[in-house]
């Protein structure tokens, strides 16, 4: 599962031979949520109100990365890191 960015306590990764649709995962402290890259949907899971805003934020400004990262995951490659939330 590899970590592709991390701010504000906040680990984002995103796996290999995941489920459509395509998707990251987000972790804070015991909180993990599924957060679809093209709507910003949440699919699953949830977040605490803050820290659903910084990765809402994060993922809107890194959307075309993260559809990049999801390709690369498809076909087993390595992933790029984003840059965090600052």
């Amino acid at each position: 599962m590899p970590t592709i960015s991390e701010f504000f306590g906040i680990v984002i990764r995103m796996y290999y031979d995941d489920h459509s649709p395509p998707h990251f995962h987000a972790y804070y402290g015991d909180q993990a949520a599924l957060i679809s890259i093209e709507t910003l949907e949440l699919i699953e899971g949830s977040l605490s109100k803050r820290a659903t805003a910084m990765v809402l934020e994060w993922a809107q400004a890194h959307r075309e990365e993260l559809k990049a990262d999801w390709a690369l995951a498809e076909k087993h490659q390595p992933l790029e890191k984003i840059a965090p939330l600052e």
